[in-house]
Parts: structure tokens; C-alpha cells; sequence
């Protein structure tokens, strides 16, 4: 048997690897099989879902981030309810909350299949318009109504079924707060406390305890939404007092107040919000919109037009997740 043993191969101008054209042949008992494809979406991930909306909606509907298009039928949660809040692993996702009927219910799907809602367990209280943020292991949930705003943070673990278990306490209570992550920090941003805040908490997802000031976002708001990648966080739209287009960003690894990003194509707030590493979506909203822009996050830049919620229709206060944003590394 001979042995080929090469450093490296390039071209005869060294500029780039070989073209192999023709008839290539393998005499092997074992195989190989080349990746195709960007790196980001091999292995089928790349999808996101959107879920719930007002009138309280029961609709799952799903898109590739990757691509730009409208929505396709996904299933249908467990129950119809509007301000909930999601989050994911690479795998599974889950949809908490909202509101009716019980507002400590938490759903789950697996993201890669179509077809309805399970039932995971119940958070320890009962919130709407909250934040949740996740790494591939664990998803946390934090603030919400009832007014002024709760200030309690729970997580589970999402591999497992059952209920949430405690985890600590944010800077201040708040509701119509959102919120994203990388693989190790959670950030909670923005909400109302009876005043608008413009407050950015911190969390480290793998432990337990209180949330950390991280800084500020540029304009104070409510009802924002959030994407993130593994570096970076925007925040985007929410109102003050009417509806905003703004999205502002932060490097998720420092403290620091946020940095004007560009644009929504619509004023926007009650968001649903998911990403892969590269893309952020934007989708629904008040006033009421079926539209979902979408963005490149390692970039600034205003928002491109991606398609429609076509299954469940223009609606606000759904919830987004993804089998692959930034909380995944």
C-alpha cells in the first residue's frame, strides 16, 4: 500500500488550491464524504421559529435564516397565548409564559422536525412580557408582568423535562423586557418599570445570582426585541412613547453602553426575535405587522426586508427562537 504524505497543495501559481476535474476514484474499504455547504448552517441547523402572537395564537410557524422568504407551517403550542418569551439549545425549543390561560406554562419542540408542542413544566411564577436567553445547555427567564415588573430570574435545563428552579434577581424589576446571549453571558435589556428604562443587566448562564449593571442602551425603551450573535447583541425597535426603528449593539464580552446600529424597516415593538450567528431576524409586532427583517450582525446597517408570518398572519407579541444563535457559540 502506498503512503501519500503532503504538507500542502496549491496550484501552479500557488495563489489556490486544486481544481480536480474528470473521473476521481477512491480504492478504499472505508469512505469519505466532503462537507459542502457555509460552515454556520452544515448539519441542517439554521432554522428559526416563531410562535404565538395577539389575538392569543397557538400558531408555530418556521423560516431558514439563511435564505429570505415567508414562513412555512410549523405545528401548534400546546395552548394560544400572546406575550410569552423563548428560548433554545441547538436542539430543543422551548416557549414559556404569556398569557391566557396559565402564564407559568412552558412548551417545548424540537427544532429540526415539524409538529406540535409539548408539555416541558411550569416556571416558579407567572409572567408575561419577560426576556429569555440561553446557552445549549440551560434557558434562563427574567422580569415580566404583573406591574411594576417582576425581578426574579429562573432557569431550566433544557435536555430535561420539569419545572424551573430559581436563579436570582435582577438590577430592577420590569416588564416588556427582552432578552439575548452568548454561550456564557445573558443580557436583559430595557423594560418599564412605570417609567421607561434604558437599563442593560448581565448574567453568567452557567451559575446562579444576581444580575450585573452592563451599561446603557442609547435611547430608553419598551418592548424591544433582541438578537445576538456569540460576539455581539442589537437591540432593536420598542417604543418610547410610540414605536422606534432604532437598533443599537454591544460587544457581549465587555460593559458599556450601546452603539447606534441603523434601522428597522418599520417602527416596530412587541417583537419576536431569533438568529443564527450571523443573521438576526426581526418578525411581527405593534403596530401590527406580518413582515421580518432581517439583519447581518457582525455588521451596522439598517434592515433588509426577509418575507411574512404567512401561517399565523400580521400580528404583535409573538416570540422567536433558533437552533442556532449566538448563545451556541
Amino acid at each position: 500500500m502506498s503512503d501519500i504524505k503532503v504538507n500542502n497543495i496549491q496550484s501552479l501559481s500557488g495563489t489556490n488550491g486544486p481544481v480536480i476535474s474528470g473521473t476521481v476514484e477512491m480504492n478504499s474499504n472505508g469512505a469519505m464524504a466532503l462537507p459542502r455547504g457555509d460552515t454556520a448552517y452544515r448539519g441542517g441547523r439554521g432554522r428559526g421559529v416563531f410562535g404565538g402572537g395577539s389575538p392569543a395564537s397557538n400558531v408555530l410557524e418556521y423560516v431558514t435564516i439563511s435564505t429570505t422568504g415567508n414562513t412555512e407551517d410549523f405545528g401548534d403550542l400546546v395552548a394560544g397565548r400572546r406575550n410569552l418569551a423563548s428560548c433554545s439549545s441547538s436542539i430543543r425549543g422551548i416557549f414559556a409564559g404569556g398569557e391566557p390561560p396559565s402564564a407559568n406554562a412552558i412548551d417545548y419542540i424540537t427544532i429540526s422536525s415539524t409538529g406540535n408542542a409539548f408539555d416541558f413544566g411550569d416556571m416558579t411564577e407567572n409572567r408575561s412580557v419577560f426576556g429569555a436567553c440561553s446557552s445549549n445547555t440551560r434557558g434562563l427567564f427574567g422580569g415580566g408582568a404583573p406591574a411594576p415588573g417582576i425581578k426574579t430570574m429562573e432557569f431550566v435545563t433544557i435536555s430535561s423535562l420539569g419545572n424551573a428552579s430559581e436563579f436570582g434577581n435582577l438590577t430592577k424589576g420590569r416588564n416588556f423586557i427582552y432578552a439575548c446571549s452568548s454561550n456564557t453571558r445573558g443580557l436583559f435589556a430595557g423594560g418599564d418599570t412605570s417609567n421607561v428604562v434604558n437599563i442593560i443587566d448581565y448574567v453568567t448562564i452557567s451559575t446562579t445570582g444576581n444580575a450585573e449593571d452592563f451599561g446603557d442602551l442609547s435611547v430608553s425603551r419598551w418592548a424591544l426585541g433582541a438578537v445576538s450573535s456569540s460576539i455581539r447583541a442589537v437591540f432593536g425597535g420598542g417604543a418610547n412613547p410610540g414605536a422606534l426603528v432604532t437598533m443599537d449593539y454591544v460587544t457581549i464580552s465587555s460593559l458599556g453602553d450601546a452603539i447606534d446600529f441603523g434601522d428597522l424597516n418599520v417602527a416596530r415593538r412587541n417583537i419576536g426575535c431569533c438568529s443564527s450567528n450571523i443573521r438576526g431576524l426581526f418578525g411581527g409586532g405593534y403596530p401590527t405587522q406580518g413582515t421580518i427583517d432581517y439583519i447581518t450582525i457582525a455588521s451596522i446597517g439598517n434592515a433588509t426586508l426577509f418575507g411574512n408570518l404567512v401561517i399565523g398572519g400580521a400580528r404583535y407579541s409573538p416570540d422567536a427562537c433558533s437552533d442556532s444563535h449566538g448563545g451556541l457559540g
